[in-house]
């Protein structure tokens, strides 16, 4: 890839066109560049230097009213509009000025066209889903949420707009006779209308977020609320809608309004709310602004595609499925970076190397759903760094999402060689799997397998359930996994949707594993079990995991591959899924 020329790619993050660029680059007058600059000669009119952006020639006091002044008068109608109303909540604070500094319809316009373009989750095709899911929000908001103002412009537009349709929504429309939580002082009161909205994950915000909204008013204007008893329309009046504890007489009234963030009173769980206070101011606070992270410099690889300065740090991606839900898949994403591509230093008789990932996942409307980040760190005694050149170090992030499409971002830099910097992306389809439909996970295969301890089932690298498994990772998108002989093939898989007969209330299936020479097109493996035999209850369930260890002692190098068939002979359905792998 060609190295781009700094001034030309300021001008390009800021949406000018090279048209634009050329001509802002090549006017000899001041006015070309600066709107309300005078077109004579004068002490005012400041030549620009060559090299220097004509953007950020220093204007004088008078040029700097007369701009400010023209500006004000320019910016109405569509431009005023689409910069106030279309794009309010998603518009960065640089786009923004930089908007607001053009001069002239035209650069406005080609400033517009761009905006979008960069937001196009597909910039080859004519049409731009992100824009145009980001106007369906709009026009959503202004048919559901208007109050005596558009929909736009209330809080639940506001956060609509910004994260699309909430998981899921708990509304008390009309209010009235409410039960209070334990977190809320329990007790029995009645409220205003108001609405709770759940977002399962927020990029750069985190996971399980609740938002609350109060129509204080009983007007329709929901207003988005970090205090809860907010709702209480008894709050303040005396005697009534008393908490558990003003009932049993462990707390009075009065505690409620302590000057905390939350009039919730005492109670059981007082303490516990005193506690996470911050973290609501915190939460609120994020919602609306800008999500921050951690690691700028390889952000801007993600967001802009920046050129990469020095030589490119390869490493490798795998991506599998398993059920989480009928909703929510499990995600597994494992890189895999090779030692001898890490900066290592040395110190103290360690050697050590880091390594920066960020990683996001967003929809195909540009929306970003998730967000990862890392640095991963390799330590090895100096004295046997050599052989431990010759390893991979292996990574893993396990991310629920929703059945659908996707685009996958990770950049990676090595912390001791800033300009050794590697980027990977690629779109994943997440399946649906339907209920009535025999279905199956991704089939892994791993070098290393095992049963994990009780309290860590579920948590932890390469954990699926109470499985560690370890993905073995290829070294490239139509690469086979390698094993070396002295190691065990080991194979994972999940089962879901099996028939349950209505009589006997088992499930009756038949596994069949097979290992096929693909030299030769021959089976050396070919065994089968039934899940009535597999133990551990399996026979009670519509789902199956399925677990085996082989020897390849006995194979011959070559290349091979594993196919796991299930026959389904309730449902009388089957499913079969396959992975290559070759024997070194």
């Amino acid at each position: 890839m060609p190295r781009v020329h700094s001034t030309l790619f300021l001008f390009l993050s800021l949406g000018l066109s090279p048209t634009l660029i050329a001509q802002n680059a090549t006017s000899q007058p001041a006015q070309a560049a600066t709107p309300g600059a005078s077109s004579n000669p004068s002490s005012d009119n400041q030549s620009t230097p060559p090299g220097q952006d004509p953007l950020k020639r220093p204007l004088s006091d008078k040029e700097r009213f007369k701009q400010q002044k023209e500006l004000r008068n320019e910016l109405k109608g569509p431009y005023k509009r689409w910069l106030d109303e279309d794009v309010r909540w998603i518009i960065t604070d640089q786009e923004m000025k930089a908007f607001k500094s053009l001069s002239n319809d035209e650069e406005r316009d080609n400033f517009i066209e761009q905006f979008w373009q960069r937001r196009n989750p597909d910039p080859d095709s004519p049409e731009n889903t992100y824009k145009d899911e980001h106007y369906q929000r709009i026009a959503y908001a202004n048919e559901h949420f208007a109050a005596g103002k558009p929909g736009w412009k209330t809080d639940r537009g506001h956060i609509y707009i910004a994260y699309g349709k909430p998981d899921s929504i708990d509304s008390h429309p009309s209010g009235g006779t409410y039960e209070r939580p334990m977190e809320e002082g329990g007790g029995e009161t009645s409220t205003f209308p108001f609405e709770v909205w759940h977002y399962r994950y927020i990029e750069g915000i985190g996971e399980n977020i609740d938002i609350e909204f109060v129509d204080t008013c009983m007007c329709g204007d929901y207003h988005m609320t970090l205090d809860r008893s907010e709702k209480d329309a008894l709050l303040h009046v005396p005697g009534a809608g008393a908490t558990l504890g003003e009932q049993m007489g462990t707390s009075k009234r009065t505690d409620r309004f302590n000057g905390g963030l939350e009039n919730l009173g005492g109670g059981p769980m007082a303490s516990s709310n005193q506690a996470k206070e911050f973290d609501r101011l915190e939460q609120f606070a994020k919602l609306q602004a800008p999500p921050v992270v951690k690691f700028k410099d390889l952000e801007s690889f993600l967001v802009n595609h920046k050129v990469l300065n020095g030589p490119f740090f390869p490493f490798e991606v795998r991506t599998d499925y398993v059920k989480v839900t009928e909703d929510t898949v499990l995600v597994p994403l494992t890189l895999q970076i090779k030692n001898r591509d890490i900066t290592f230093n040395t110190k103290d008789g360690v050697a050590k190397g880091e390594v920066n990932v960020l990683g996001r996942v967003a929809t195909i409307t540009d929306h970003v759903v998730q967000t990862f980040e890392q640095t991963l760190e390799v330590e090895e005694p100096a004295e046997l760094l050599g052989k431990a050149l010759d390893q991979a170090s292996v990574h893993w992030w396990a991310l629920p999402l929703k059945p659908g499409r996707y685009r996958v971002d990770i950049a990676i830099k090595d912390v001791n060689n800033p300009d050794h910097v590697g980027t990977w992306a690629e779109g994943i389809v997440v399946p649906k799997y339907d209920d009535e439909k025999l279905s199956a996970s991704s089939l892994i295969l791993a070098d290393k397998m095992e049963q994990v301890p009780t309290k860590q089932i579920g948590t932890g690298q390469f954990i699926i359930g109470n499985t560690y498994v370890r993905p073995r990772v290829s070294a490239g998108p139509a690469v086979a996994v390698s094993f070396h002989r002295s190691q065990r093939l080991n194979f994972w898989m999940q089962i879901y949707n099996l028939g349950i007969d209505d009589k006997s209330k088992k499930n009756a299936a038949t596994i069949q594993y097979q290992i096929t020479d693909l030299s030769s097109n021959k089976a050396i493996l070919d065994t089968s079990e039934t899940s009535t035999a597999m133990g551990d209850n399996s026979a009670n369930s519509d789902q199956l995991t399925l677990r085996r260890s082989v020897s390849l002692a006995s194979l011959q190098p070559g290349k091979y591959q594993v196919t796991i068939t299930v026959n389904d002979h309730v449902s009388n359905q089957q499913v079969a899924q396959t992975a290559p792998f070759t024997v070194d």
